[in-house]
C-alpha cells in the first residue's frame, strides 16, 4: 500500500523563492546543455595576447591568466560540476537506501549493527570523510563523486530507517506479515514506496552540500586534471590573481554560490511540498 501526499505542484506554486531557485537551476542546466552552441570555440583556447582582460564586449566575463574566455569555461565547467554532483547523489542514495531499508525493516540485531556503523561514519565531518575516501580511491572525477557520495550516505540511511520504522507498524504491513510475506517483500512492496517522497525531498536538500564539497575537493586538486573547466578548479586557478583580476575567481565562485543556494531553496520547497 502506498500513501501519497497532496499534489506537490500546489505548494510549490505558492513559494516564490522556490520558483526562483528552480528557474536558476533550469537556467544553469540549459546553459550546460547548450554550451557547444553558446561557446563553440571551447573552453581551452589559449590566447596569450588577451591575458587577464576585464569583462567587456569581446569577453563578457573577461579572460583568465592564459587568455581563456571565462564565460566559455563556466558553461563547459558546469558539465563537470553537475556531473560530479549527479554521480555523488546516486552513490549516496545507492549506499544509504539499502542500509536504512534493511535496518528499519529487519530490526533487531541487524538494525543495531548497521546503525552503529552509520553512527561511526556520522562522527566524522563530511569533508574529512570525503578526503579519507579520496585517499583510498585515488583522484579523478569518479573517485571524488564516490567519496562525496560515501560521506553523504549516512544521513540517507537515517532518513530511510526512520520512515521504515514508522511504516512497519501500519495495519497493512501487519496484514502482509500475517499472510506470510517475507521481510524483504514487505520492504520493497510497502515500505520503500512510502519512503520515496521523503528520500527525494531529502536528496534535493543535500544536493547543495554535495556540489559544495565536490568543488572543494577539486579546488584542492584532488579531482579533475589541471586545466579542466570545473568551477572549483577555476576558483583555484584564479586565486593568485584576486588583486589584479578578481573576475577570474569571482564569476566561478558566484556561479557555484548561486547554484548551491538555489539547490538548498528548491530542496526546502520540495520537502515542504512532499511532506506538508
Amino acid at each position: 500500500m502506498i500513501v501519497w501526499a497532496a499534489p506537490a505542484h500546489r505548494p510549490l506554486l505558492r513559494q516564490p523563492m522556490t520558483l526562483l531557485a528552480l528557474a536558476w537551476l533550469g537556467l544553469v542546466a540549459l546553459g550546460v546543455l547548450l554550451a557547444p552552441r553558446l561557446a563553440p570555440a571551447g573552453p581551452s583556447i589559449v590566447d596569450p595576447a588577451h591575458v587577464l582582460l576585464p569583462p567587456g564586449q569581446g569577453n563578457p566575463l573577461g579572460t583568465d591568466f592564459l587568455g581563456r574566455d571565462i564565460l566559455a569555461r563556466l558553461l563547459w565547467g558546469g558539465r563537470w560540476t553537475l556531473r560530479m554532483g549527479a554521480l555523488a547523489l546516486m552513490a549516496a542514495v545507492g549506499l544509504g537506501l539499502p542500509v536504512g531499508l534493511a535496518a528499519g525493516s529487519l530490526g533487531g540485531r541487524t538494525d543495531a549493527v548497521l546503525m552503529r556503523l552509520v553512527d561511526a561514519l556520522l562522527a566524522f565531518p563530511g569533508l574529512l570523510l570525503a578526503l579519507a575516501a579520496v585517499a583510498i580511491l585515488g583522484t579523478g572525477l569518479t573517485a571524488v563523486a564516490m567519496a562525496v557520495g560515501l560521506a553523504a550516505a549516512p544521513p540517507y540511511a537515517r532518513v530511510v530507517r526512520s520512515i521504515a520504522l514508522e511504516v512497519r507498524g501500519q495495519p497493512y504491513v501487519e496484514a502482509a506479515r500475517a499472510v506470510g510475506c517475507s521481510p524483504w517483500r514487505i520492504a520493497v512492496r510497502h515500505i520503500l514506496p512510502n519512503a520515496l517522497p521523503a528520500l527525494i525531498a531529502f536528496a534535493a536538500t543535500q544536493l547543495g552540500w554535495i556540489l559544495l564539497n565536490g568543488a572543494a575537493l577539486n579546488f584542492l586538486g584532488l579531482g579533475v586534471p589541471p586545466g579542466t573547466p570545473e568551477w572549483g578548479l577555476m576558483l583555484a586557478d584564479g586565486r593568485g590573481y584576486l588583486r589584479d583580476a578578481p573576475w577570474a575567481s569571482v564569476f566561478p565562485g558566484l556561479a557555484l554560490t548561486l547554484t548551491v543556494l538555489a539547490a538548498n531553496l528548491a530542496g526546502d520547497g520540495l520537502q515542504e511540498a512532499l511532506q506538508p
